[in-house]
């Protein structure tokens, strides 16, 4: 047998505590204690450590702020990392005065804090970004030739970029990104800042739309991701973790689970994805390293800033495989020849009903093999055959949480064919079409503005039509009093003796305008008279049974204010 096989064979066969303490691996951790002693960190630096080949010195806030690099302790690997008020040109001083193994490169964690140098770094090796512009002042309000801005766009040396775009300041620092949206989207702009409570950003529609001038920036197309964010987590180039959130840029508000963390569910990544991984990795010289991904609705995915050293938060999973990962790391480069001495707690196969022995006590796992040894257990108590063709291959669960925000809804039926186009257009499987992309949105907005606008017309055009047909009826009902003051019944006596009053008004009311009436009444008082003057003085003669030798009144004609008196 070989000799390296032999090591192995007694290395696995040997207990862990039997690993000479003299020859464990120094590992120093070069960062502010609140990095230090993050949870994250600590639950990981555990299982690392749990096999007791390595030794952890925490060099703390003291010694890396007040200590000059000559008394910093000295280690074989070093875990370092930028964040808020650490001192990375002290770490790289020590990298090179000490030179131990770096998991994460220290000259390289420098160009991480400039995106311009980030940016330059991704396109360099083939790894897609989203189109940009880079404008680079020395002081503030600097005119920087080749740069125009216009109503709806930004152009450096003949590159334009149109609205929406995105204004990143170059320092990767700074967190304070604006989004300047086009006036055919409502105009203004939409700031992104650091997680304040439960707010990542919020929409100024007064902003004049013009760009900032006091510093330098990189201007980049908006890409539409559907609204969500992915935040990718690797551990060497062959390790990537994905999450997903809700991207800021949707409404500026923070998803939280009852627990306060912000709402993030893992996603799967493309081979593409992956191998994007593999070079941001291999490119920024960051074994442990996190950064931003997005996937636009095209299809394609762009890296839009890499922040260095960032682990995943609540997930045991990632826990476990980080800290296997991060020891084949440090063991392959110090010492490979030990990267089998792990040992491997491999229990000796037992029923279930076998009784807690002493070693279990000890903290001995002691398991059957599989389900199926379960279940040959307790079909061997229950009297059942075994069937030995058969093997549980998995276990299958479905499970739904139950934590559900309530929504706040309006249930209406549409009628418009204009919004019926619209669902049908973006219908699921099912019942109902899910709006949710910012592109979406925008559809639906102009939709119902549209519909809006028409619905006011036709609104403003209904209450002309009832004021007019209120005026008509109104002059109408005017212009039929007029008629009934004017035009009441007269009972007139004519020469015949005959009642004309009731066949005059019916014939005025019906037949004849207010003139025409007028005219008629004035024709039939001028006849009267004429006849009454040319009738002889005497006896009045007969015309009914009843008018003989019976002298009638005197009648009064009233005729335009003419009065007349004269006696039948």
């Amino acid at each position: 047998m070989p000799d390296r096989a032999k090591r192995m064979a007694r290395a696995m066969s040997a207990p862990e505590h039997f690993v000479d303490p003299q020859s464990r691996i120094v590992i120093g951790i070069c960062a502010m204690d609140k990095k230090a002693h993050s949870k994250p960190f600590k639950e990981i630096l555990s299982r690392v450590t749990s096999f007791n080949e390595f030794e952890v010195v925490v060099f703390g806030d003291h010694c890396i702020l007040e200590k000059p690099v000559e008394e910093w302790p000295c280690c074989d690997c070093l875990l370092s990392w930028h964040s808020d008020g650490f001192p990375l040109h002290k770490a790289q001083s020590y990298v090179a005065l000490r030179k131990p193994f770096c998991v994460n490169d220290s000259k390289q964690q420098e160009v991480l804090l400039d995106r311009r140098a980030v940016y330059r770094t991704l396109q360099e090796n083939s790894i897609p970004v989203p189109r940009h512009i880079i404008v680079s002042r020395d002081y503030p309000g600097q005119e920087v030739p080749g740069f125009e801005e216009d109503h709806d766009s930004v152009q450096m040396n003949g590159v334009r970029i149109s609205k929406p775009f995105v204004e990143k300041p170059v320092s990767g620092e700074d967190h304070n990104v604006f989004i300047y949206y086009p006036h055919s989207m409502g105009g203004g702009v939409k700031r992104l800042f650091r997680k304040v409570d439960d707010k990542s950003g919020d929409y100024d529609s007064s902003h004049p739309g013009t760009v900032r001038r006091e510093g330098s920036y990189i201007y980049e197309v908006f890409l539409t991701t559907g609204g969500t964010d992915v935040k990718v987590y690797t551990v060497g180039p062959r390790y990537a973790h994905a999450e997903a959130r809700k991207s800021p840029v949707v409404d500026g508000k923070v998803q939280r689970a009852p627990d306060g963390k912000e709402v993030r569910f893992p996603v799967l990544l493309s081979p593409q994805e992956k191998e994007i991984s593999r070079m941001v990795t291999l490119a920024f010289g960051q074994k442990v390293c996190g950064f931003d991904l997005l996937r636009s609705e095209r299809g394609k995915s762009y890296v839009c800033d890499v922040n260095g050293w960032s682990f995943v938060k609540n997930s045991k999973k990632y826990y476990d495989d980080a800290a296997g990962i991060l020891r084949s790391i440090i063991l392959n480069a110090l010492a490979p020849h030990r990267l089998g001495t792990m040992p491997v707690l491999v229990a000796p196969p037992i029923t279930p009903v076998q009784e807690e022995t002493e070693e279990e006590g000890m903290g001995a796992m002691k398991e059957s093999h599989s389900l199926q040894d379960v279940k040959g257990a307790e079909g061997a108590v229950e009297g059942e055959e075994e069937n030995e063709d058969e093997e549980l291959r998995c276990v299958i669960a479905i499970a739904r949480h139950g934590d559900r925000t309530p929504k706040q809804k309006l249930k209406i039926n549409i009628t418009q064919p204009c919004l019926l186009e619209l669902f049908h257009k973006y219908q699921e499987k099912g019942k109902q079409a899910k709006l949710k992309s910012p592109a979406q949105l925008q559809e639906l907005l102009d939709v119902v503005r549209g519909l809006s606008v028409r619905l006011d017309q036709v609104s403003q055009a209904m209450e002309k039509q009832a004021h007019k047909k209120d005026e008509e009826q109104a002059s109408h009902e005017q212009q039929q009093k007029r008629q009934e003051q004017h035009h009441k019944p007269h009972h007139q006596h004519q020469p015949g003796g005959q009642k004309q009053g009731h066949k005059k008004e019916a014939h005025i009311q019906h037949k004849r305008q207010q003139q025409q009436g007028k005219a008629e009444q004035k024709e039939q008082a001028a006849s009267a008279v004429q006849h009454t003057n040319a009738e002889p003085a005497g006896p009045a003669k007969q015309r009914g049974p009843d008018a003989a030798g019976a002298a009638l009144p005197p009648i009064t004609t009233s005729v335009a204010g003419v009065q007349h008196v004269g006696t039948l």
